[in-house]
């Protein structure tokens, strides 16, 4: 089976499951995510078309989610499948109708059998996508290890805060540090900004869509790179200077740490402090003229606060 994708491309596919009945057909293929670390590589998505009471409907089966929160590029109650897939099965059956001369009045109805257990994997329920999961895609091209479609998570997660009328969304660098921050402050789930490295893909977004108030949280080696000017905090992009580290806090031991934790651990709260206050000050820079509220929280491996800095 060929399609053509929205670049023109016209890939092939092999049906892993089809059936038809009186007034409706089903196919589906295995999703392949190639090198993308997708929790969907390897789930069967099928399509059923029946005919509709007019027009070309879309409705999630089992496995697809709803949107329940505004912000998202399609409305609360509708199926979550996004723009570009529905005008890739728009355009297709509105081909084959013109082709039989008739009118294209038709259901589509797509499922993922195993979609709501995957969907417990991803940012659906943070963002409001209830049931299962969602239909994504611009390109319907995998680019395998995406930063992109990471950040874009991440505008996404600020557009859901934003439209639920939210004042305070926090970024933090991992799972640890994302507890710490909520608990902290009691902020619901779609507050939480999975910012993981890209910290970066965060501050360009909140400086263009300001919040009232941001909290950044992560361990002691992303903060002392967030602070030291870095906005990819991934270790295979970004490191720590130890030379400035212990220039900064005037202690020359730490020109010779191997970690950042071992830095922590040789200079003590003064310089888990100190850290903090320079990840503010550079926040503050990122985010320019945005009147955002800042303010940082720096924990250590076992969750415990060892820093904080602004509002």
């Amino acid at each position: 089976m060929s399609i053509t994708l929205p670049k023109g491309e016209t890939p092939d596919f092999t049906l892993a499951f089809q059936e038809a009945g009186d007034g409706w057909a089903e196919a589906g293929i295995i999703k392949d995510a190639g090198d993308d670390p997708d929790v969907t590589h390897g789930a069967l998505i099928k399509v059923r078309v029946s005919p509709s009471r007019g027009g070309i409907e879309f409705c999630a089966g089992e496995g697809v989610g709803v949107v329940t929160k505004p912000g998202l590029p399609i409305a609360v109650g509708e199926a979550a499948i996004n723009p570009v897939p529905r005008q890739l099965m728009r355009d297709v059956v509105e081909e084959v109708a013109a082709s039989y001369s008739k009118k294209a009045d038709i259901s589509i109805v797509v499922s993922i059998p195993s979609g709501a257990e995957i969907a417990e994997k991803t940012w659906n329920p943070r963002l409001g996508i209830l049931g299962g999961l969602s239909i994504l895609g611009t390109t319907g091209v995998v680019r395998p290890f995406s930063c992109a479609a990471w950040i874009a998570s991440i505008h996404r997660g600020v557009d859901v805060a934003r439209a639920d009328g939210l004042s305070h969304v926090a970024g933090c660098t991992g799972a640890t540090s994302e507890k710490v921050v909520q608990q902290l402050y009691g902020l619901p789930d779609h507050a939480m900004l999975d910012m993981g490295d890209f910290s970066g893909g965060l501050f360009k977004y909140i400086r263009k869509n300001p919040i009232k108030r941001l909290t950044i949280g992560g361990g002691i080696g992303k903060m002392v790179k967030l602070a030291q000017g870095a906005v990819d905090l991934h270790s295979g992009r970004s490191q720590v200077d130890f030379a400035a580290l212990a220039e900064m806090m005037a202690d020359p031991r730490l020109g010779g740490a191997n970690t950042a934790l071992q830095a922590y651990e040789i200079a003590g709260e003064s310089l888990s402090e100190a850290v903090a206050d320079g990840a503010l000050k550079a926040v503050k820079t990122q985010l320019k003229t945005a009147e955002v509220a800042v303010d940082i929280v720096v924990i250590d491996r076992a969750g415990t606060i060892i820093g904080r800095a602004g509002s």
